[in-house]
């Protein structure tokens, strides 16, 4: 994908919702550096359930044609059901802490528990800057972005394939713009091992 193409993509991202809905710019086929996977985790029936049993691919797609018909076709965030996430992922790599290309990374995450907030738009914002891969500096390091979609709040996850700080604190600097945060309000980088661990503090906050 151009460098022109990848900002004027992001470009759209940054503006007003009314901007974000205008796919007229994109009159011809405009390929993406990288093919993303996008799935959905359906929120459980039974105990019986699997993870694997939730977690469903869903399309794969290589341009931004392809990208603004799937999210114009798909629900929107706050139209999903309770304990449901959406996953876009690079392809090949799945969105699971076992995967190889996440084993030894972690997640930037944020939660945002006023449900009068716009995720619908921020959700957008992050789906941008990562297919336009905005969001690091050829670094290469980006997985994939995770929406979850709970009770109490939404919480936009960004899945790294490593846990080097120096590469890190630059992408956490930039969701934190993607996603509109004040200064007062932290990200949080937190290890997929760390994870596993009751009680586990985030190991960079920016």
């Amino acid at each position: 994908m151009s460098e022109e193409i990848i900002q004027k993509t992001v470009d759209l991202s940054l503006e007003d919702s009314t901007v974000l809905s205008n796919k007229e710019n994109f009159e011809s086929k405009h390929p993406l550096n990288t093919r993303w996977t996008l799935w959905y985790t359906k929120p459980p029936v039974d105990q019986n359930e699997s993870w694997g049993d939730l977690l469903k691919p869903v399309i794969t797609f290589s341009t931004v044609e392809e990208f603004w018909g799937i999210f114009n076709s798909i629900p929107a965030a706050t139209d999903l059901p309770i304990k449901s996430d959406y996953h876009l992922f690079r392809e090949g790599v799945k969105p699971e802490w076992e995967d190889v290309a996440n084993a030894r990374g972690g997640k930037w995450a944020f939660q945002f528990k006023d449900k009068k907030t716009n995720i619908n738009e921020l959700w957008l914002r992050a789906l941008l800057s990562v297919i336009g891969e905005t969001i690091e500096d050829d670094q290469n390091e980006v997985n994939g972005v995770v929406l979850n979609v709970r009770k109490q709040f939404f919480r936009v996850g960004l899945w790294t394939k490593t846990t080097d700080e120096e590469k890190l604190k630059p992408i956490g600097a930039n969701l934190k713009r993607v996603l509109k945060l004040p200064e007062t309000r932290q990200v949080e980088f937190l290890s997929h091992e760390a994870s596993n661990q009751r009680g586990a503090k985030p190991s960079i906050l920016i």
